[in-house]
């Protein structure tokens, strides 16, 4: 495989996850080749790795020489694709950058779900609350001893959450920080956040904290699949900032999603990009097949809560 450009960087674990696919990656430089230089550096790539793919990863426009060469390699068998089609068919991701933040043909493909799919994502809801009911009802339990041991006060935790259309919904959660938590303003949940208690932090790294958001999933709040739902002082916020941020509301949140699943947890703006990417995608290209992979690799994740390396290579 051949990547023309820099508009992309991939991530280690991305770059992984491509070499499973193409065992000889050739990264080429765009912007400072004229476009005799390119076609030569290309051309040189195919011979010694025998590649078979192009992957156009600028967001300059390419000159009409370097298209003919192009067109005549994939009379070759030698294709070409675009960074954002690469993108979504091997990392099952969106591209989004500040450059395309205008291209409107990217928002008419992300649309809410269809009324028969409502209804199949429906029934997996009320399928994971039934037999999540007992674990949840013994984590209550549990938690309320622990409670009482570790840092007395409330068993749940209730905070509102932008949901469905930007409709803001109270979202319920076992309590794992001490009370008063936020008493000094807003602040984004870290791992081993320092303002958790033992069991709390406990109940935060396996999940457990989050089963009592099935009652969510009950009430029709959630899904049990689908884009975190964050609070309204961190959504507004990123839609300054971040371009189709606002789409994720296009459906109603979930308790995981494909964002949990292949990124790993983080807080800020730049992992807020990152998840969104996969979130669009999920919705873009929702389907059973599709969700029942999120709620599996879930099920792996809480497991083995394998976290993975993000640093760029």
């Amino acid at each position: 495989m051949v990547v023309l450009g820099d508009k992309y960087s991939f991530s280690k674990i991305e770059y992984n996850r491509v070499k499973k696919h193409f065992s000889n990656i050739v990264r080429i430089s765009y912007k400072k080749s004229s476009t005799d230089e390119n076609i030569k550096k290309i051309s040189e790539a195919l011979k010694s790795n025998k590649s078979n793919l192009i992957v156009l990863n600028t967001q300059a426009i390419l000159p009409s020489e370097l298209i003919t060469y192009l067109t005549k390699l994939e009379i070759n068998g030698i294709n070409y694709i675009t960074i954002e089609h690469f993108l979504e068919t091997y990392l099952q991701k969106c591209l989004i950058t500040e450059e395309v933040s205008t291209n409107t043909s990217f928002l008419e493909e992300i649309r809410p779900y269809t009324f028969f799919q409502y209804v199949q994502k429906r029934l997996i809801d009320y399928t994971a609350v039934i037999f999540l009911l007992i674990p949840t009802l013994l984590a209550m339990i549990y938690t309320k001893y622990k409670i009482i041991q570790e840092s007395p006060g409330s068993l749940f935790f209730q905070q509102y959450r932008v949901g469905l259309k930007e409709k803001e919904f109270c979202c319920i959660k076992l309590r794992s920080m001490h009370e008063n938590a936020e008493i000094t303003g807003a602040k984004f949940a870290t791992d081993n956040d320092p303002r958790t208690f033992p069991w709390g932090n406990t109940i935060r790294y396996k999940k457990i904290d989050e089963l009592l958001q099935l009652w969510n999933v009950f009430k029709g709040d959630m899904h049990f699949v689908g884009p975190r739902p964050e609070r309204k002082i961190w959504t507004s916020e990123f839609e300054k900032s971040i371009p189709y941020y606002g789409q994720r509301h296009l459906v109603s949140p979930g308790i995981t999603g494909l964002a949990q699943v292949k990124y790993q947890y983080g807080s800020g703006q730049l992992d807020a990009k990152e998840k969104l990417m996969y979130d669009l995608y999920y919705i873009k290209n929702w389907s059973l097949k599709l969700e029942l992979i999120v709620i599996w690799k879930t099920f792996l994740f809480v497991l083995t809560k394998k976290r993975e390396d993000l640093s760029n290579f």
